[in-house]
């Protein structure tokens, strides 16, 4: 690639920003202007008002602008269109073509039944004749249907294409951001984050760069999230006073997500009355408390009316909470809806409770056991604008658990499953590790027994009524949002399985590649294609085979989470343990003879994971200590196992990194270059991993490797 043809692709893949003035460029993920090029060199006719439908004509228009397009905004026009957005209550359109596509839209409706209601978010999208119409109850459906339109491209004007709906199967599709208004002086400016700063705050005040926090929900937008925290749930003083003193840069940030149908909630303290409000108690059940949160939240609605609701961490890890005034998680969260319910807010009320000062010698304490038994007793009793937000695994984002019992003991509540975009347990984005399979293995997963509901089921609930899906944000102030442009995936990922649970993870990611790395600013588009899948498509499953074996988890340093450091936990108050003694390793949570964490699942799972005979190879460590000897199922033993994958691990990786290496002049260089630079780190790092493990466990059992390899 020469110095013009370089300048070209760097041209095509930023975006100035600010939008409005000076600024540093950044990269526009999966909303590069050559996405757009489908779309922007046809004539469009935009039909409907609203905030979000302006939102639609800026889009359209600037497509327009660079292609060569057409764009008319109605009331009316009798105009030739090859596309045509519209709002199905706006007034008829005297184009016979273009009500043509309208009536294709409504036909296909009516026969598809269910009295063809889309709802506040849905769209219709179908061709007549040569033209494309997009169809919405409302305008966020339009803006919904325009990336789909984007994402699609030249295949949303095939003439044979046949008419499709699309709803989002979950109401709440949301983002929690760890980020601190003031510099925490152990976690930084985000909460495991892996990307640099806060988009959102700088040492103690507003970031004040609203351009990016646009730029940045134009991004979500596009992949289906509609709803954003904007602080951390480890709440300290500084931020606790955006809920009253500095509601004003929440407000700021709110005005500059609306216009792309993002919703901001806040992390708020249980402690708010005493710390904010003066008052001597925060007890639940206490008036005085009851009436200063319904005062609070009333200024908080009076300044920003579509306002989403509170998130809640309480009695975890030293957060405050009801159990200081005697009184459980029902109580406290319940308090807070009750303020938020006049508004329409929720309360996400997270789940992640467990004892963090355990005594390593005491083995009758289980972590794992902590959630279940905190909530599951509490089911029913909370308020229906309640939503539990409940970790996809019982212990900590691990890169394999067993899915939370939790999931499936609380049926008369309103349940959220939390994922962790970030990749605090997973390479940190420094590691590429897609985990649109993982996640998706969880939203499969059937509680009650094969072809029973899944986990998608539950957090979608009758009528799109469930809880949802949650996720911790992965994005900085990176040049790339995500410090590594492959990690770009996750977030994009995320999205698209909460607005469709069901979707093929592996189809998320190849729409993920065509947008970001568009085929006319590729130099070989199907080579880029197929070398990004060969990387991603396994890379959870390789990060998995160099770190933690079977589902043990915790084998990292203690801290940061970064690198192996397998006796990190090993002696700590925080309950992660391996238990690796000479004889084998493994954390016993059977009914039989450990902890009983097993039996917290129902009949059909309680009874699989009881046994080592039964537990799937990848969790055994997780349920069972066993001898270094065990025979799994795939005919290895455990000790074999372990150095077997931990080698492997590693060839992956260094293969990840060769693949890429044929990239090199295929794409924009400062992407290239980036991920040549964490491969490096990754190849490095996956090293350290198989040597310490292996040599580890080598030590403790004093089983060689049967391939004569070298352990230290």
């Amino acid at each position: 690639m020469n110095a013009e043809e370089s300048l070209e692709l760097e041209q095509l893949m930023f975006v100035e920003e600010p939008m409005d003035g000076d600024g540093p460029r950044v990269h526009p993920a999966w909303l590069p202007p050559e996405a757009f090029r489908s779309l922007g060199a046809r004539r469009i006719l935009l039909h409907g008002e609203g905030r979000l439908v302006g939102t639609v004509l800026n889009e359209v228009s600037r497509a327009c602008a660079r292609y060569g397009g057409r764009m008319w905004h109605s009331p009316s026009w009798d105009v030739d269109v090859d596309v045509v957005f519209a709002l199905r209550d706006a007034d008829e359109l005297p184009n016979p073509s273009v009500e043509a596509a309208r009536a294709a839209a409504e036909a296909a409706l009516v026969e598809w039944g269910d009295g063809g209601a889309l709802g506040d978010e849905g769209f219709v999208l179908a061709r007549a004749g040569d033209v494309t119409a997009v169809l919405a109850d409302a305008p966020a459906g339009l803006l919904y249907g325009l990336f789909h339109v984007v994402r699609l491209c030249a295949a949303a004007f095939d003439p044979t294409r046949p008419p499709e709906r699309h709803r989002p199967a979950l109401r709440r599709r949301m983002l929690n951001h760890w980020d601190n208004v003031a510099v925490h002086p152990v976690m930084g400016q985000v909460e495991r984050g892996y990307a640099g700063g806060s988009i959102f705050w700088r040492d103690g005040r507003p970031r004040g760069d609203l351009a990016r926090v646009r730029e940045y929900g134009r991004l979500l937008a596009a992949c289906g999230v509609n709803a954003i925290s904007v602080n951390n749930v480890n709440v300290s003083r500084t931020e606790a006073l955006l809920l009253t003193d500095r509601l004003g840069d929440v407000a700021e940030i709110a005005d500059a997500l609306r216009p792309y149908g993002i919703r901001v909630h806040l992390s708020v303290s249980f402690a708010a009355p005493v710390l904010l409000g003066g008052l001597p108690t925060a007890d639940p059940l206490d008036e005085s408390v009851r009436v200063w949160w319904a005062a609070v939240t009333w200024r908080v609605y009076d300044r920003i009316p579509d306002f989403g609701g509170f998130v809640v961490k309480a009695d975890s890890e030293g957060q405050p909470g009801p159990f200081a005034y005697g009184h459980d998680h029902a109580d406290g969260a319940n308090v807070l809806a009750a303020a938020l319910a006049p508004y329409g807010g929720v309360v996400h009320w997270r789940a992640f409770v467990y004892n963090h000062h355990q005594d390593w010698r005491d083995r009758s304490t289980d972590r794992a056991r902590a959630a279940y038994d905190h909530f599951a007793p509490l089911d029913g009793r909370f308020r229906t604008n309640v939503v539990v937000q409940v970790k996809f695994g019982p212990v900590d984002f691990q890169p394999r658990e067993p899915v939370s019992p939790v999931l499936a003991a609380m049926p008369a509540t309103r349940l959220a499953v939390e994922l962790q975009v970030t990749q605090e347990y997973t390479g940190q984005q420094r590691h590429v590790c897609h985990l649109g399979p993982c996640w998706s293995e969880v939203l499969r997963f059937a509680p009650w027994g094969p072809g029973g509901r899944t986990i998608a089921d539950v957090v979608t609930g009758e009528a799109a009524a469930g809880g949802g899906m949650v996720a911790v944000a992965n994005v900085g102030d990176d040049l790339f949002w995500t410090g590594h442009p492959l990690a770009q995936a996750n977030l994009y990922t995320f999205g698209r399985l909460a607005w469709d649970p069901r979707q093929d993870p592996t189809a998320i990611l190849d729409e993920w590649i065509t947008l970001t790395f568009p085929p006319s600013a590729t130099a070989d588009a199907e080579l880029v294609r197929r070398t990004l899948h060969e990387i991603m498509d396994d890379s959870w499953r390789t990060y998995e085979r160099y770190t933690a074996p079977l589902g043990v988890g915790f084998m990292v340093n203690p801290g940061n989470h970064y690198g192996p450091g397998v006796d990190g936990y090993e002696y700590t108050r925080w309950g992660t343990y391996h238990f690796a003694d000479r004889d084998g390793v493994g954390v016993d949570r059977s009914r039989a003879s450990g902890t009983g964490f097993a039996g917290q699942y129902p009949p059909y799972w309680a009874q699989v994971y009881e046994s080592p005979e039964t537990c799937p190879d990848e969790l055994l460590l997780f349920f069972h200590h066993v001898p270094y000897g065990h025979v799994l199922h795939s005919g290895s033993t455990v000790i074999q196992h372990i150095y077997d994958t931990h080698f492997a691990g590693v060839e992956e990786v260094t293969a990840m990194r060769r693949r890429w290496q044929t990239l090199n002049g295929m794409i924009d260089p400062s992407v290239y270059e980036r991920v040549a630079e964490r491969l490096e780190e990754q190849v490095r790092c996956a090293t350290e991993w198989r040597d310490q493990i292996n040599t580890y466990f080598f030590r403790k059992s004093g089983v060689p490797d049967e391939r004569g390899r070298t352990i230290y």
